[in-house]
């Protein structure tokens, strides 16, 4: 770069604008924004700190099943070449950092001037944290058209699948097959997607809807962040296919399905004594647990369960080990040769590690010396014996 000099590095390096990029990212997200609002399905989420309780439209399993569908159907049609995505990535790279930087910066205006609910704001004192980590809960159009639910996970994880399915034709034109590690990988990416929108009146109550702000962290992250960076493993393998032995081919396989089962057995447990109120079995045995209560912006008091046996009995946050197990075996396709694509696991582990510490700090706020008590009773926080 020293002696091209920065500019000409950028001019030969940096992904280029494209007129037609543009045209199709923002068609894509006017059509997601069209299928968010029209469809139907709703939930309730998670009590917000000023005691709000708020309604989101849930209704992505059928977006996703509609935009899936009519995406194949246009490829088998002959109408698009299922290389398009593909063969646009660079200028769609641009585009989604448009409208990343864009939605941050709108995000950022509108907690100060029109916010959706005032008291439900946060300021830090510094106006780059709050740029970053956002200060508007769930800023929305109207009283359930949520910014942060679309976001999250309509425009990129809609796309993340149908990304996968333009590199792997990719790979098809390249080299004439399709690999075992391409196919696996396309596994375990569509098994999250569709878990995720099955199970979306859950996901209204996790962190990252019912307790994240929405600034640039989550504007960029899912605007530009998820879309590159989830489907690294497929981009990689479109240029360096990667014939996996049979042997490891099933046992990265099963690590990938293993991790997806605990991860769905952990959470379970959880909303299975939730749903009871504490009238349940787990593993055999009468739930254990303890009750806590917390105060909300409003001053109202209320209850919950922390749960105490079963894997939650394990470690404190034991659902994302499933995670983690899924998410180094999407990267175990590609192999060790480099290590780009491992980059989605190096990214969650760190994540998930940080996420654990930030739940913690958040859960001693609310619950104070109650929640003290429960880390006595569930020593580990993360992996038994490590942490």
């Amino acid at each position: 770069m020293q002696a091209q000099g920065f500019s000409a590095f950028v001019r030969l390096y940096a992904p280029a604008p494209s007129l037609q990029a543009n045209a199709l990212y923002a068609t894509w997200i006017l059509f997601q924004a069209f299928l968010y609002t029209v469809l139907p399905g709703r939930s309730k989420g998670q009590m917000t700190p000023a005691g709000h309780l708020l309604e989101y439209r849930t209704n992505g399993l059928l977006a996703y099943e509609i935009s899936v569908a009519l995406f194949l159907l246009c490829v088998f049609s002959g109408f698009l070449d299922p290389t398009i995505i593909a063969r646009h990535w660079e200028g769609l790279i641009v585009a989604y950092n448009i409208w990343g930087y864009a939605l941050s910066c709108i995000a950022y205006i509108k907690a100060h001037y029109a916010p959706s609910h005032a008291d439900d704001r946060h300021f830090s004192g510094s106006a780059l944290y709050d740029f970053l980590m956002g200060i508007e809960f769930n800023p929305r159009f109207g009283t359930d058209w949520d910014w942060k639910l679309f976001h999250n996970e309509r425009p990129g994880i809609i796309a993340w699948t149908l990304i996968n399915f333009s590199f792997a034709a990719v790979q098809y034109k390249k080299f004439g097959t399709v690999t075992n590690s391409m196919i696996i990988v396309n596994i375990f990416h569509l098994m999250y997607v569709v878990d995720l929108f099955i199970n979306e009146a859950w996901y209204v109550k996790t962190i990252d809807i019912a307790h994240d702000h929405f600034g640039f962290y989550l504007a960029w992250g899912s605007a530009v962040w998820l879309p590159t960076m989830y489907t690294l493993q497929t981009q990689y393998l479109a240029r360096n296919p990667v014939q996996l032995h049979p042997a490891v081919a099933a046992a990265i396989l099963c690590v990938g399905l293993g991790g997806y089962w605990l991860f769905r057995s952990v959470n379970d447990q959880k909303y299975r004594v939730r749903r009871t109120n504490g009238d349940c079995k787990i593993w055999g045995k009468p739930a254990k647990y303890m009750r806590a209560s917390y105060v909300t912006g409003d001053g109202k008091t209320h209850e919950s369960i922390l749960l105490m046996s079963g894997w939650w009995g394990v470690s404190r946050h034991f659902n994302y080990v499933g995670d983690l197990m899924l998410s180094y075996a999407m990267c175990a396709v590609c192999g060790t040769r480099d290590l780009i694509p491992w980059t989605y696991a190096f990214f969650m582990t760190a994540i998930l590690v940080h996420r654990c510490l930030r739940d913690e700090k958040r859960l001693e706020t609310k619950y104070g010396e109650q929640w003290t008590k429960y880390c006595a009773q569930v020593r580990w926080r993360l992996i038994p014996g490590i942490w």
